[in-house]
């Protein structure tokens, strides 16, 4: 997919401008970053845009799988595109891989920031230090050591697997990530957000 839409696509409308926006399915205005913006490409298949940033005229569902499931059983995509559209049989899952890469590469800018550790001993010592905003558990992690972590009042997501989180973190396995409060950590539990709408084992987020 190169980014360039089909030029009978209908033209950029000007209400993707502001914070908000509409969800074809459930016609409610919501902030973007709750949202997967999807756009025709030039053989007017739908490809979601999860960075938001491909041109052409968006289309936008809340980050919900079963709102996506209702937009394809619907023809909603279809309506909003004003024509015929091709929808790929893996829609779903190229949205949760797409949204677990953006989790995992935004990890990865945060450790390599020495914005985020990984290891029992380290996050606990950045949580006693007061030196977390956000704790990033693995999704198949023990409850029961999860719990014993402690992390009492921070925002918890789970979008990953502790093999997955080892990757980022260059280790067999990882289960507790602490990330410092700021921007990264921001941007790290809405893409957990959102995936946790789209997955079907849907991982839990904490508040």
């Amino acid at each position: 997919m190169t980014g360039t839409t089909d030029p009978g696509a209908p033209e950029e409308e000007p209400d993707e401008t502001g914070p908000l926006r509409r969800c074809i399915v459930e016609r409610e205005s919501l902030p973007k970053e709750r949202m997967i913006r999807f756009v025709l490409g030039p053989g007017r298949e739908v490809v979601p845009d999860l960075a938001g940033k491909l041109p052409g005229r968006g289309m936008w569902l809340s980050a919900r799988g079963d709102v996506l499931e209702r937009a394809l059983n619907r023809g909603a995509f279809t309506r909003a595109a004003r024509g015929p559209v091709t929808l790929p049989s893996d829609l779903r899952a190229r949205i949760e891989d797409g949204l677990r890469a953006r989790v995992r590469d935004l990890l990865g800018f945060a450790r390599r920031a020495g914005q985020a550790v990984s290891g029992w001993q380290a996050g606990r010592e950045w949580l006693q230090a007061g030196r977390a905003g956000l704790l990033v558990q693995a999704s198949d992690g023990s409850p029961a050591e999860r719990a014993r972590f402690g992390g009492r009042g921070l925002p918890v997501v789970t979008p990953l697997t502790a093999a997955e989180l080892g990757v980022v973190f260059g280790r067999d396995h990882a289960v507790h990530v602490v990330v410092a409060p700021g921007r990264l950590a921001d941007a790290i539990r809405l893409e957990a957000e959102r995936l946790a709408g789209f997955a079907r084992a849907e991982p839990e987020v904490n508040s």
